[in-house]
């Protein structure tokens, strides 16, 4: 025990409390005065569980969980099917799961990190230098396609566009042919262009569409970020009202419970999606950069400990991790200055939530048992030079 503790990387941990220190402070900040007023006291609780969590899972052996992948992605496309049938709903989105003590749990942030740990799986089962199309590339797809469908039958498009991230991620680091690379992001492109100028043409007949299908309210989420000006004032609201605060933050900010948008209430979920708002507002620029400095730190770290493992499966699932980080980042800070669409999407570690925060501790103690566990070598039958002669005669 005492020789797995020294592997630990502290400065992974360090950031960890750096980060919970952030989000403890900006939480209060964002509740004071209001009806989710103590909503960081909670997530001090939350931040207990969740460094138990980093604990336990940093000290079990990762392979463990890629040995039974399979069972856990079964286990985990069971509770997405059960979410779309008795889940909860909440802002549009039916994913959520009462557990017992009245506590909420979202299958879909849970199945992130399964999905992460199955596509390792599968991906250590090549038997090629590099990822043959159909054999290999075109199955880990529709493995994906799976969740990524049921997410989206949830009205939870944000956590199934994270399927498809850390499925591209993983596909890379997959060795993915330069080919076929090429043709998706080909395709993605053309898709992505020919889809945004057919919405912007018909954007009358789209939102017909999306009314009758349920749906008008993605509509209210994507018309400020392409067509603004066809917005209602209801839509345009949220993103408005926080590039407002973004902007009125400069570069030192206003002040610790000092931002005016915010301390107004004019932002919308500050405690969870528009928790980056408060930061910007009330610590400007130079706040806002420490924080993604801190994530630098922390990527950078995990990256170093995927070059460092021996075991085939570690450096999968540590960029399946950064991946999963990565796109939450870029969408939870992207959408409130314009580069994306609004969605659900919290930022790691500091949005108030149980299960997001669960799962990203989990996932960093799973990272953290690929450094303690990773150079241990294989669990694979090797071949010695015995059965090699024996093989060749």
């Amino acid at each position: 025990m005492l020789t797995k503790f020294k592997k630990i990387d502290f400065a992974i941990v360090i950031i960890l409390f750096f980060l919970m220190g952030i989000s403890i402070a900006v939480l209060y900040s964002a509740t004071k005065d209001t009806q989710y007023e103590g909503y960081h006291l909670r997530m001090i609780a939350y931040y207990v569980v969740g460094f138990i969590a980093f604990i336990v899972f940093s000290f079990l052996d990762f392979r463990i969980f890629v040995k039974y992948a399979p069972y856990i992605y079964v286990f985990g496309v069971g509770l997405l099917v059960v979410v779309m049938f008795v889940g909860n709903t909440y802002h549009n989105a039916t994913g959520w799961l009462t557990l017992p003590g009245g506590l909420s749990f979202q299958p879909a942030e849970f199945f992130k990190l399964l999905l992460i740990i199955f596509l390792a799986f599968l991906l250590i089962r090549k038997r090629k230098s590099q990822l043959l199309f159909w054999r290999d590339v075109v199955p880990l797809g529709l493995f994906t396609f799976i969740p990524f469908a049921a997410v989206m039958a949830q009205n939870d498009m944000g956590n199934a566009l994270s399927y498809i991230v850390i499925l591209a991620g993983m596909l890379w680091i997959g060795n993915i042919k330069y080919t076929h690379a090429f043709i998706a992001v080909a395709v993605f492109a053309g898709a992505a262009i020919g889809g945004i100028s057919a919405y912007k043409a018909y954007h009358d007949e789209v939102y017909t569409f999306f009314e009758e299908i349920g749906r008008e309210h993605w509509i209210e989420r994507i018309d400020p970020w392409l067509v603004p000006e066809k917005a209602t004032a209801k839509a345009i609201y949220h993103t408005k009202n926080a590039k407002l605060a973004i902007a009125s933050g400069g570069m030192t900010g206003e002040g610790y419970m000092q931002g005016e948008t915010v301390q107004s209430q004019r932002v919308p979920l500050t405690y969870s999606d528009s928790i980056f708002v408060v930061i910007a507002e009330e610590f400007g620029f130079i706040g806002s950069s420490v924080l993604l400095l801190l994530y630098f730190v922390l990527i950078h770290r995990l990256i170093l400990t995927s070059l460092e493992c021996r075991d085939r499966s570690g450096p999968y699932i540590i960029v399946g991790i950064v991946a999963m980080l990565l796109y939450q980042i870029f969408e939870n800070i992207g959408m409130f200055i314009g580069l994306m669409p609004l969605t659900g999407i919290t930022l790691p570690f500091i949005s108030y939530g149980g299960t997001s925060l669960l799962i990203n501790m989990a996932s960093i103690g799973i990272a953290m048992s690929i450094r303690i566990h990773g150079n241990e070598g294989e669990d694979v039958p090797q071949i010695t030079s015995a059965r090699l002669k024996a093989n060749k005669a």
